[in-house]
Formats: C-alpha cells, structure tokens, sequence
C-alpha cells in the first residue's frame, strides 16, 4: 500500500521560508516522477515543481528562484524549499507521485501554507 505523508505546512509573514516533506512508502521515490501541487481556495489545482528520475527538475514561472525541489532517496523522501513566500503563494500543498513501475499515480492528503501578516 503506498502512503504519502506530507508535512511542514504551516502559517508564515510574507517574506518568510517553510519547507514541505512528502515521505513515500510502498513506492520508491528514486524511479518516480513526483510533483508538489496546490489548491487555493476557488482555484484549480495547479503545479508547482517536479522532479523526475533523473533528477531533471521543473517549476512553474510564479515560484521560479524562489521554491526549491529535492529527493533524498536514502530518505524516500521529496521537499519542496519556499523561500520568499508571499500571500498569494497561501494554498494546499499536494504532494504527487508516478511510479513508473506500476504506472500508477499516488497523492498526499495535502498540507496548508497560509502565508499573512
């Protein structure tokens, strides 16, 4: 059974920096595509970073020099840095994972960045 925990979410002024972990069992993250997602309140979900198994990585132009995305595969592990937030940056933060393996995709339960001052 594959479980994603995110964690690190949180309140935060503008300005400030939260990092989000995603910690995977039952897939192993290193032959996995994965993704952080968001979904503001009344918007759709929207990408925000990802990483594949080479460890290519991609952002969207709104986090761009600001987030951060990462693996440690010893960790089974994803982060997502985000420094610089700023308010409109506030949404649920999803982690998202395809497992080449099983040609399946896996979601978190989401964790809350809410960024005010």
């Amino acid at each position: 059974q594959v479980q994603l925990v995110e964690s690190g979410g949180g309140l935060v002024q503008p300005g400030g920096s939260l990092k989000l972990s995603c910690a995977a069992s039952g897939v192993t993250l290193a032959y996995s595509v994965i993704g952080w997602f968001r979904q503001a309140p009344g918007k759709e979900r929207e990408g925000v970073s990802c990483i594949n198994t080479w460890g290519k990585t991609d952002y969207a132009d709104s986090v761009k020099g600001r987030f951060t995305i990462s693996r440690d595969n010893a960790k089974n592990t994803v982060y997502l840095q985000m420094n610089s937030l700023k308010p409109e940056d506030t949404a649920v933060y999803y982690c998202y994972v395809h497992d080449w393996y099983s040609d399946n995709d896996f979601w978190g339960q989401g964790t809350q960045v809410t960024v005010s001052p």
